[in-house]
């Protein structure tokens, strides 16, 4: 069972080192429905889920108590199943996801609990080109967002990436400042189509890093959890 009194000890530490304009995400990937309850109470207001089938399960028991994204890895034919259901999603990174996303939209509006999901998403960015991670390369988001553009429902808020695993946390900063860098480019070069303001960057291992580097959502597990 977890410990609120202990997650919200930690919680404060979170937020003590990345200020108070940054998001701390709850990732809950790991986390039983039982034990949500206690994260409400050690303070957690923003969770995130890997997976559509226990977002569906958490939800129908605690649904009332945060405010919930999806931060797992988005396959097309679960779009439908999310979309509805979440604040934001994290990592879109492929055309079939973004025109089922428009589908969603256009044919599906009452089933939507928390809103439409217009603008409810980000793009996921693979920053460092590894064969290993989802997330469109660095050097195809232009072309992948020129695909996307004939999509008038799909407007995508921000970007995320997950950089390559380091010994030093500071040894990923390249990559997030790299992130933070393409979002601003992009915001000038498509204001008006797509807002990209929020930045997804850096976990447990990482988050003073990226929060240094300018992430406005830092998702978070074990650095809440554990001692």
């Amino acid at each position: 069972m977890l410990d609120a009194a202990l997650i919200a000890e930690n919680l404060a530490l979170v937020r003590e080192r990345v200020g108070p304009e940054v998001q701390i995400l709850a990732a809950t990937k790991y986390v039983e429905a039982d034990d949500l309850p206690a994260l409400h109470e050690g303070g957690v207001r923003l969770v995130g889920e890997n997976r559509s089938d226990a977002l569906i399960a958490k939800q129908e028991a605690h649904r009332d108590l945060f405010t919930w994204d999806f931060i797992g890895h988005v396959q097309s034919r679960k779009v439908r199943d999310i979309a509805g259901r979440v604040r934001l999603i994290h990592a879109i990174d492929s055309l079939s996801a973004c025109r089922r996303l428009q589908d969603v939209e256009k044919d599906a509006f009452p089933i939507f609990m928390y809103g439409p999901a217009r603008g409810n998403c980000l793009l996921q960015v693979n920053v460092a080109g590894e064969e290993s991670k989802s997330g469109v390369p660095l050097g195809e988001v232009n072309r992948f967002l020129e695909e996307v553009s004939p999509l008038d429902a799909v407007r995508f808020r921000g970007l995320m990436t997950m950089p390559p695993l380091v010994d030093d946390p500071n040894d990923a900063r390249p990559w997030f400042a790299a992130l933070r860098e393409l979002r601003d480019r992009l915001a000038t070069a498509w204001q008006g189509r797509h807002e990209f303001r929020e930045l997804s960057m850096g976990t447990s291992q990482d988050y003073e890093a990226a929060a240094g580097e300018g992430a406005t959502i830092v998702r978070v597990g074990s650095v809440l959890y554990g001692r």
